[in-house]
């Protein structure tokens, strides 16, 4: 995996888990950025190129775009990976892998190139799970894989048309952490576990991580909406979610409010939260659209990271689970209407959401997962070179 957005450290420690709860001991499995441990600039430096580029997003939006014919990361991929294979081919002997699982675009061409030089292409099982809902770049798709698996039909069709047989995709859903699929909840115990007003319908407005986008204005926004002036008390209770943003979390935290408001800062615990809640706004990032969807949680996405998240708009949108508005107040607005005249709306797309809910998906993949390895024979017995072999341009 590669820290460049939550998602892939995400999905990476769910297979783990998914794994120890399946397996128990019969998987060791490390949880490794490849790129930052056993590479040079710039591969050593992608995460924080990434947010540099998401700090200018019109940078990010070009070098998706510039790097998605064939030819042209085919090439800077050869490159690098005939620059940086000694030290890939150290960390594979490492670990000495039976199994690798890439959850990362940039992690399918230089470990294959690697292992067909070991000649162990054949011999070490290799997957990718792609952690994009739709709009995937190309280079998520590899026809050396064992298998690809893919989060929905879109990326599927997108598989075929790189060149993936049939044989080699599945389509399970976006694998999301056993603690939150599993998760048995009854609302008015979490809100009484959470000390949240127990009758008033509540949102969840969350700006990821980082506390991105536009979560002040839609904060205020909603503070108005949802008081009502004519009766003199609110209509519903809002819930933010700052994450590591500590001068949001202060900003909004020194404002005076006419309804319940809880402000809240880096959560592990989301399943609460979203368990607590009747609706949620948020970016279009796909973790937090696949855990908001497994909750029934009608979704109204305000932002979306150019390229990889484009297609998760229409993903969301044209299924029925949600709306987008990067309107703060027509978002407040639109809220007021689902927590009064429009409940029965509220009610319909809650359905929806949890109809396009995949919540056994990373049990899904790991039990396929443990299939191919199987079928690959005994695991444990892979001899890795001890000597580094003679490397040529892929």
């Amino acid at each position: 995996m590669s820290d460049t957005g939550g998602g892939h450290r995400a999905s990476a420690e769910a297979l783990r888990d998914a794994f120890r709860i399946e397996f128990g001991d019969d998987y060791k499995v490390f949880v490794k950025d490849l790129f930052k441990d056993h590479a040079g600039w710039p591969l050593n430096n992608m995460e924080r190129s990434y947010k540099f580029m998401l700090k200018h997003v019109q940078l990010w939006k070009v070098a998706f775009h510039s790097t998605s014919p064939r030819w042209v990361h085919n090439s800077y991929l050869a490159a690098l990976a005939a620059f940086y294979a000694t030290k890939f081919e150290a960390g594979l002997k490492k670990y000495k892998p039976d199994i690798i699982i890439s959850v990362h675009p940039l992690m399918q061409h230089i470990p294959l190139w690697v292992l067909k030089w070991q000649a162990l292409q054949n011999r070490v099982v290799f997957v990718t799970v792609i952690t994009d809902l739709n709009t995937c770049h190309p280079t998520w798709f590899h026809t050396s894989v064992n298998r690809c698996y893919c989060p929905s039909e879109e990326v599927s069709k997108r598989a075929l048309l790189e060149g993936l047989e049939p044989s080699q995709i599945r389509v399970f859903g976006l694998p999301i952490r056993p603690s939150f699929c599993r998760a048995v909840l009854v609302k008015e115990e979490l809100r009484k576990e959470l000390d949240m007003d127990p009758e008033l319908p509540a949102v969840l407005l969350m700006g990821g991580g980082e506390g991105m986008g536009p979560v002040k204005t839609t904060a205020r926004a909603l503070g108005e909406s949802l008081f009502d002036e004519e009766l003199g008390r609110p209509i519903g209770q809002l819930i933010v979610i700052c994450g590591r943003n500590k001068s949001l979390s202060s900003t909004l935290g020194a404002l005076e409010w006419k309804i319940p408001v809880k402000i809240r800062g880096f959560e592990t615990q989301m399943e609460k939260w979203m368990g607590a809640c009747d609706c949620i706004i948020t970016k279009a990032g796909p973790g937090t659209i696949a855990e908001a969807l497994i909750r029934g949680l009608p979704i109204i996405l305000n932002d979306f990271i150019p390229g990889q998240e484009v297609g998760n708009v229409p993903y969301v949108v044209d299924n029925g689970a949600g709306v987008f508005s990067k309107s703060p107040k027509e978002t407040a607005k639109l809220v007021a209407q689902w927590f009064g005249p429009e409940s029965g709306e509220l009610k319909r797309i809650s359905e929806n959401a949890l109809k396009l809910a995949q919540p056994d998906a990373v049990f899904h993949i790991v039990q396929d997962i443990h299939e191919l390895a199987e079928k690959q024979g005994p695991l444990s017995r892979i001899s890795y070179p001890l000597t580094s072999t003679f490397y040529q341009s892929p």
